[in-house]
């Protein structure tokens, strides 16, 4: 990555972004968050120059600066994603921290963000959008679909699939094999030993469903 990079969001996953960007020596060049009280103030020495819409900043992407999206929530991640691919035909690049681990067998779309002390291993498959935490494991044939989220912690063992948009929660455990359902949510420190359906939310070990 040679560009410096806009980020879109600046609060707590932009600023975690950015110490990945910075663990890289990479140049961040501001932040653009749509929260007026954040606007044109400094958030770790980086200024919020405007907001997510702003022209004068997002007509720069693809020429001079890159563009990470650091929305907290998987629907305005998605949202923004799409608006830089149709109007300014860009994707955002990942964020990987310096302390973490990628294999180069492993395979990784856009806008992703792994912190640091994670690790992703060998022919493990990354979709795009997704947040990775500090020393979350994904192990080796895991499918992570886009936008899925794996809290600090979790353990995602060989085998497993995770469908778009599903949470693992810090500490988490899921077993080699199992499935993970489209926007499923597993609480911190459950241990899932069985596949979880779409939009059920499990917790405990070995984890059941929340009624």
């Amino acid at each position: 990555m040679q560009n410096p990079v806009i980020i879109l969001g600046a609060q707590e996953l932009g600023v975690l972004a950015l110490d990945a960007f910075q663990s890289n020596d990479v140049i961040v060049y501001c932040f653009l968050d749509d929260q007026v009280a954040l606007q044109q103030k400094e958030v770790n020495d980086i200024t919020v120059m405007g907001n997510t819409e702003d022209e004068n900043f997002l007509k720069m992407l693809g020429k001079k600066c890159d563009v990470f999206v650091a929305a907290e929530d998987n629907a305005t991640r998605k949202s923004l994603t799409n608006m830089l691919k149709e109007d300014y035909k860009v994707v955002p690049v990942n964020a990987i921290h310096k302390f973490s681990y990628v294999s180069e067998h492993a395979w990784l779309g856009h806008g992703n963000f792994v912190q640091a002390g994670a690790i992703v291993n060998a022919n493990a498959k990354v979709g795009n959008g997704c947040i990775i935490g500090a020393r979350a494991v994904v192990d080796t044939t895991a499918v992570l679909d886009d936008n899925v989220q794996l809290g600090a912690g979790a353990m995602v063992n060989a085998g497993v699939t995770i469908a778009e948009g599903a949470f693992i929660g810090t500490g988490a455990v899921v077993v080699a094999g199992v499935k993970i359902g489209k926007n499923a949510r597993v609480g911190a420190g459950a241990v899932v030993v069985a596949d979880v359906p779409a939009k059920q939310t499990v917790f405990g070990n070995p984890a059941q469903p929340v009624k």
